[in-house]
């Protein structure tokens, strides 16, 4: 890759507004444009100017419903990409200055989606019960082991074989600074956690909370206290 074509992708997310949007869109789900308008206070014009830039860069990818245009990050190693420089910024984030802001921080630090998979004090957990059973290796990257591949199978969470994406990675959690799992495995989990209600989705963002059905789960099948899904 030539030195101009790093500089474009870095020119993409350097503008705040587009930012926000790839913010917002690491919740894994596809957002119309006026959605995004609206998130992040601009006209509908600018939104869509915006937009048209991303998704010429490759960060985006859009469909159209009727009169409708949704868009999306473009798959995993986008929002990878999104993840980690959001990472490096939190080390020099401001303290929110309003109450609002602080526990909507506050309530992304417990627990929030990461694109497709989990995040916050929730994924670190989940992350630290399943490497302290023996599920999952991280002394040369993250990797399941047999013990992990049977605890997935019967806990009934599929893992989908044969595309490119990798079956566990690791990916730096910007409000815990230490990895989570990622990949297949992580986005498999997340899929499972909210389709039978172990988590929920809560506000605007990509918060989540652990139900009380998710406690009784998760500390049966991976031995985690209630304190620490709180």
């Amino acid at each position: 890759m030539a030195p101009k074509d790093v500089a474009a992708l870095a020119a993409l997310l350097a503008d705040e507004t587009r930012a926000a949007f790839c913010l917002a869109l690491l919740d894994g789900r596809a957002w119309t444009a006026g959605e995004l308008a609206r998130h992040a206070g601009v006209a509908p014009s600018t939104a869509s100017e915006h937009l048209g830039k991303l998704v010429a860069g490759g960060l985006l990818t859009e469909e159209r419903q009727g009169r409708h245009r949704y868009v999306r990050l473009a798959g995993e190693p986008a929002a990878r990409l999104v993840e980690v420089l959001a990472a490096h910024a939190a080390r020099s984030e401001e303290p929110p200055r309003t109450l609002k802001a602080a526990s909507a921080r506050s309530a992304m630090a417990r627990g929030r989606t990461c694109y497709d998979h989990l995040a916050g004090r929730l994924g670190i957990a989940i992350t630290e019960a399943m490497t302290a059973r023996g599920l999952l290796r991280q002394d040369t990257g993250f990797a399941l082991t047999d013990a992990g591949l049977d605890w997935f199978r019967e806990a009934g969470i599929a893992l989908p074989r044969g595309g490119r994406r990798p079956l566990a990675r690791s990916c730096l959690d910007w409000t815990e600074r230490t990895p989570h799992l990622a990949g297949v495995a992580g986005a498999e989990l997340c899929r499972h956690s909210l389709d039978q209600g172990w988590c929920v989705r809560i506000g605007s963002e990509r918060a989540v909370k652990v139900t009380a059905n998710g406690q009784r789960a998760l500390g049966e099948l991976l031995g985690i206290g209630a304190e620490a899904l709180r």
